[in-house]
């Protein structure tokens, strides 16, 4: 969440250039207030167990991102931690399930599927990408979800305040997508360990935190 946080902060008006194109304008400035706030909850008290670290920052990205943005990313997070249960560890494959429980539910959520132009085009490729490799490949994950963000530009956006703008949407990269491949980028930063160690473990080094 921390290595997140960093992200979000350094890319905020990245993100935020990319929303004035196709939306409000703010999707930076909203999660960077989300994830300084998420850091500074962790800063306080961490929990004690990976799924619980993410249910209590999903909570709080709800109650501080405005948009839709809050509630999409605090299901996100809520429900993948919820998923993990009170496991003190986690292996590589228990993250990739549990992290498809919680994509699915942010498509539950804002009622869209791949192509719509949407966060989901980053999250659903990295999360196969990572079922592939039995949960062991955070960096195929990372791949997958920076592709897929870039691949949204000749899309026209079916969900959200972008699709108001109709065929308008196509020829831009859409924000929600590249922040969700900011956080895979950054589950991937902070996954790296040593290959030996990773063989030993299981995989991800997600092993013991999250």
């Amino acid at each position: 969440m921390r290595t997140a946080a960093d992200a979000v902060r350094r890319e905020a008006d990245r993100l935020t250039e990319l929303d004035s194109a196709i939306g409000d304008a703010d999707h930076g400035g909203n999660m960077r207030r989300g994830f300084d706030a998420v850091r500074a909850e962790l800063d306080e008290d961490v929990p004690a167990t990976p799924g619980a670290v993410l249910m209590t920052a999903g909570r709080k990205l709800v109650s501080t991102v405005g948009g839709a943005s809050g509630p999409l990313y605090g299901t996100l997070l809520r429900r993948t931690g919820k998923a993990l249960g009170d496991a003190e560890q986690v292996t590589g494959e228990e993250l990739a399930g549990a992290l498809r429980t919680g994509v699915e539910a942010v498509a539950q959520l804002g009622g869209a599927a791949a192509g719509d132009k949407t966060m989901l085009d980053a999250l659903l490729p990295a999360v196969e990408a990572l079922a592939d490799s039995g949960g062991t490949d955070l960096g195929a994950a990372r791949a997958a979800a920076e592709r897929g963000a870039e691949e949204t530009v000749p899309l026209q956006a079916r969900k959200g305040r972008a699709s108001y703008l109709g065929e308008r949407s196509i020829g831009h990269r859409d924000p929600g997508a590249t922040s969700a491949a900011l956080l895979v980028a950054a589950l991937a930063e902070a996954g790296q360990v040593p290959s030996g160690e990773a063989d030993a473990a299981g995989g991800t080094g997600t092993e013991g935190g999250a």
